[in-house]
């Protein structure tokens, strides 16, 4: 009996730990919501590039894109980009609200500035390579910035967030390989696997 109040004891002690250490009220709903954004976008963008852009020539394929049309895929991206952090932050700050913890404390001060600094490298990256007129690696270095950003937040949340974060790293590499496929490859990425972790991480922790 004592055996077992000993080890009830330490579970209690490592969850208070993990609660001081961890911002645990990531919601899984949003990483979900986070995935349908970005397959919209990704549509919205490829009837952009390739509805009235790409012209043939002896066999090859060649696309074409206009000022106007960086423009609107820019807006796109960051409409994709404002709807996931204002659903992100919504549901979360729900999500410890429900679980009578505090949302804005040490633990989520940490992620953020965890998440941020890899991710305000690649995108500053990013633009550089936007102004210099180098597009063909934008797709694949945003999944392989934000894969790194998700990795170094993650010791400071949930564990599947580790692995989020590696396989955007695989999925940005392998669209380097595939250059020329980005936009399905950042729908892969942004899209299909938010919807898969995202499910995960709500099945296994928002509704208990």
């Amino acid at each position: 009996m004592k055996s077992k109040d000993y080890l009830q004891d330490l579970s209690e002690i490592k969850h208070l730990m993990n609660k001081s250490s961890r911002f645990m009220s990531l919601s899984g709903l949003s990483g979900i919501l986070a995935g349908i954004y970005a397959l919209i976008g990704a549509y919205l963008g490829y009837t952009i590039i390739y509805r009235d852009n790409v012209i043939s020539n002896d066999g090859y394929r060649t696309l074409i894109l206009d000022g106007k049309d960086i423009i609107n895929i820019v807006l796109i991206a960051f409409a994709v980009v404002t709807l996931s952090i204002i659903t992100g932050v919504f549901l979360s700050w729900q999500k410890a609200k429900t679980q009578n913890e505090s949302f804005w404390n040490s633990a989520s001060k940490r992620l953020l500035i965890n998440f941020l600094i890899p991710l305000a490298t690649g995108g500053f990256f990013i633009l550089f390579l936007i102004e210099k007129e180098i597009y063909a690696f934008v797709a694949p270095l945003t999944l392989v910035f934000y894969g790194l950003a998700l990795v170094n937040a993650s010791k400071y949340t949930l564990g599947y967030i580790r692995y989020f974060g590696i396989t955007m790293i695989l999925i940005g590499l392998a669209s380097v390989w595939f250059l020329g496929y980005g936009l399905f490859f950042w729908a892969l990425g942004f899209g299909v696997c938010h919807i898969i972790y995202g499910a995960l991480m709500h099945f296994k922790y928002d509704r208990k």
